[in-house]
């Protein structure tokens, strides 16, 4: 197995697992469906062949919070592109300034190829929503190792005025939401983004298990340790005792 990763960064980013209405929600990290829908448009996989769309289900997926963001509202208005009636005013959530480093599992072939696509997209990517394109190309590489062990060694990839703000630690705990792995037991959390069919006919996706951990990694922006001379005021008093 070898694992591809991709790091999602731009000014918004919107991954939505529900939507009721005119309440369009994200999640705090990127979803599958989502991720898998940006490889499919790369790739150029039509949105009603089902074939294709569960190959690419079938990678094991994970991601890594480098920088959570900041979650925004914001207001929109539409007309009925047929009656040009004004349509009811939709609420919809983004995350700015966030960074996140995706992992796909699978085969090393199906891995390449779609390293391939995704530095000559078929179709313009964005990150959940179209009014999100990222800031630059999302391909890392691909790593001949486990998803953990690629999430555990791939480099803090979050703004370097955001690793400034922890330049005490030279180290960081960083949230990985993973699938289980083969011989590990399921998460006791559940999203329902794994996707069926991206068809606008008949759109489906079901319940995945997520398991949370934790992995740290080095602060490149790491202020060097000062040792602080030792001074104790009672020293003189000691000497002129003596």
């Amino acid at each position: 197995m070898s694992v591809l990763l991709l790091r999602l960064a731009g000014p918004l980013q919107a991954w939505g697992s529900s939507a009721r209405f005119v309440r369009r929600t994200t999640e705090p990290a990127p979803t599958k469906s989502g991720v898998i829908g940006m490889l499919a448009s790369a790739a150029g996989i039509d949105r009603a062949d089902d074939g294709a769309l569960a190959r690419l289900a079938e990678l094991r997926f994970g991601v890594r919070i480098d920088q959570p963001g900041t979650r925004v509202r914001d207001f929109q208005t539409a007309h009925h592109a047929v009656t040009g009636k004004s349509m009811p005013l939709s609420e919809r959530f983004y995350l700015a300034d966030a960074v996140f480093v995706a992992a796909l599992e699978g085969d090393p072939d199906h891995l390449t190829a779609l390293h391939t696509a995704l530095r000559a997209p078929a179709y313009p990517l964005f990150l959940g929503r179209r009014s999100c394109p990222p800031d630059l190309p999302p391909e890392i590489g691909i790593r001949d190792t486990g998803l953990q062990q690629a999430l555990r060694d791939e480099p803090w990839h979050a703004a370097r005025w955001y690793q400034r703000l922890r330049r005490t630690d030279t180290a960081v705990a960083l949230t990985v939401l993973s699938e289980p792995g083969p011989g590990e037991q399921p998460g006791g959390d559940t999203l329902r983004d794994q996707p069926l069919s991206f068809s606008p006919a008949h759109r489906r996706h079901t319940l995945r298990s997520v398991i949370t951990t934790t992995v740290k990694v080095p602060n490149p922006r790491a202020a060097p340790a000062h040792s602080v001379p030792r001074h104790d005021p009672f020293d003189a008093v000691e000497e002129e005792t003596l």
